[in-house]
């Protein structure tokens, strides 16, 4: 009797990491830009698996480095804003980028300033039609 309840919780203590491998546990955390196309956020987790997620340059409206309070610090993050399809000067949602990881200020600045950089050539650039 007692074997079988040990059995059982290794089992659903087992299969609880692989679960959190699987969807929580993110390993590395990257940001690909691209001015002409868009933006791709890719998330891998500790398992291997990959999250890939695309944003058309149309729908980006700025990157912004946000700040929040959490408990008694300031925590700061890359986000993307992007445009309002009804309301050219809204912004319809904010994507927040680098959740797991959390990247000092400094660094931060440092992508930003990439992505700022990217998105100017793209305003500067004469549109194609």
């Amino acid at each position: 009797q007692n074997s079988m309840v040990l059995s059982a919780a290794i089992f659903i203590t087992l299969f609880g990491l692989i679960i959190y491998l699987h969807f929580v546990k993110v390993d590395q955390e990257s940001l690909l830009v691209i001015g002409s196309l868009g933006i791709q956020v890719t998330s891998s987790y500790a398992s291997g698996r990959e999250s890939t997620t695309f944003i058309e340059m149309g729908q980006v409206k700025d990157v912004v480095i946000n700040e929040a309070i959490h408990m008694q610090k300031v925590i700061y993050y890359l986000c993307i804003l992007l445009q309002d399809p009804g309301d050219p000067q809204g912004v319809s949602e904010v994507v927040p980028l680098f959740q797991s990881s959390k990247p000092r200020l400094d660094c931060l600045i440092e992508v930003y300033k990439s992505c700022q950089e990217i998105l100017e050539q793209r305003k500067t650039a004469p549109q194609s039609s």
